[in-house]
């Protein structure tokens, strides 16, 4: 028994960095755009500025909105044939529908192409479920703390490499640069990663005893999908009145504008720092406590936002709720990952990425909407009020 333990982990580590190098590429393949996208719609032959910003808002989101409908199934399909089989798509495809993307000639192919990059896409969600099921128990708060960190910096890096690169190489060169990179990462998936095969004859009929004696505890699993959503929603629900917020501290478009990159970077590079902490700190503690704590943290660092007095403060508060928030989402991956049964680790991450890109549409939509309707300050506090219900929640489950 100990001796197949070994086996079945001996290649965690280098596991670990190649799906850490290939989920941060993919992401800023995904975000890279957001910077220039109107130029591009632009260029595509649209003129009209609310049909540009109409048809970015909707390239833009093509690409979450498919990559959450699939999610499940791409999780369904690596149990059944391998998640290392799964990377190897998910990379290939994205390469390919990025180098598309640049030879786009009309709005509508851009859209359709960017459906197309969230339908073949899952890179970062696979390897999510990879380095959860292929790395010990007693590491999988950090491991899962180390991939969070480089899925995260993807996002930061992503508009700005989209920033730097298009006035240097043009909008199309650099669509064609990224798929080169995530073809990289494919050669780098096919190559380097190994995934160690389980025997099909005996461990199949002990798999399905396993599954009969420890049945999915459902009402665990949908805790951690409401919570894997709730905090993404956090994060988000200040995304479309940060600008408008910033701009009662600070005066002039270009300061502000900086400003409030700067609140949205520092939450970011807060999650980046204390995510493999908290992860390997959670591995000794307990992922149900560091859970708890970080929502319950996160609620309370919400309500000095609501009542700052000067812009630096909001960059202070935003990055110490980025820290407690950065080792979170890898304690609901490993308590999902040691409560269902081997067979079943896929698809019910794939529902918790799914759960996560809700929280990514709902979260703007409620600051929007919370924000026109009563003013900006009580996007805060509602905010707070949710995530504390959720370390409610979460603390009740973790007592009984």
């Amino acid at each position: 028994m100990e001796q197949s333990a070994v086996v079945e982990f001996q290649y965690w580590r280098r596991n670990l960095w190649v799906c850490v190098l290939g989920s941060f590429s993919t992401i800023v393949a995904m975000t890279l755009l957001l910077p220039f996208l109107p130029l591009y719609v632009q260029q595509l032959g649209v003129s009209e500025p609310a049909a540009i910003a109409r048809w970015s808002g909707i390239a833009y989101g093509a690409t979450f909105f498919t990559a959450a409908l699939t999610a499940p199934l791409w999780g369904k399909l690596a149990d059944r044939y391998g998640r290392k089989l799964m990377l190897i798509r998910a990379s290939l495809g994205m390469a390919v529908a990025m180098s598309l993307i640049g030879m786009a000639t009309a709005p509508w192919q851009l859209v359709a192409l960017r459906l197309l990059a969230g339908l073949l896409g899952g890179y970062a969600s696979g390897s999510t479920i990879l380095v959860a099921s292929q790395t010990p128990k007693s590491q999988t708060g950090w491991a899962l703390g180390i991939l969070a960190s480089g899925i995260m910096a993807g996002n930061v890096v992503g508009p700005l490499l989209g920033g730097a690169l298009p006035p240097l190489i043009g909008i199309r060169q650099t669509f064609w640069l990224t798929g080169a990179v995530i073809f990289l990462a494919f050669l780098a998936t096919t190559f380097l990663l190994k995934e160690v095969p389980k025997p099909k004859t005996r461990e199949k009929t002990s798999t399905t005893e396993h599954e009969a004696e420890q049945p999915v505890n459902r009402s665990l699993v949908r805790l951690m999908w409401l919570s894997g959503m709730l905090l993404i929603f956090a994060n988000m629900s200040i995304e479309p009145i940060i600008t408008l917020y910033i701009g009662q501290f600070v005066q002039g478009d270009q300061a502000v504008t900086f400003m409030a990159g700067l609140v949205m970077s520092a939450a970011a590079l807060g999650s980046i720092l204390s995510a493999p902490r908290l992860g390997k700190l959670a591995d000794r503690i307990g992922h149900w406590r560091i859970l708890t704590a970080g929502l319950l943290v996160c609620a309370l660092l919400l309500i000095p936002q609501a009542f700052i007095t000067a812009a630096w403060q909001l960059v202070v508060l935003r990055f110490l709720m980025g820290m407690a928030l950065g080792g979170l989402m890898p304690c609901i991956t490993a308590i999902i990952r040691h409560n269902v049964p081997e067979t079943q680790v896929g698809r019910m991450l794939g529902y918790s990425t799914s759960a996560q890109y809700i929280g990514q549409v709902s979260g703007p939509l409620f600051g929007g909407f919370v924000g026109g309707a009563f003013g900006m300050r009580p996007v805060f506090l509602a905010t707070c009020v949710v995530m504390a219900m959720c370390g409610w929640l979460n603390w009740r489950r973790s007592r009984g």
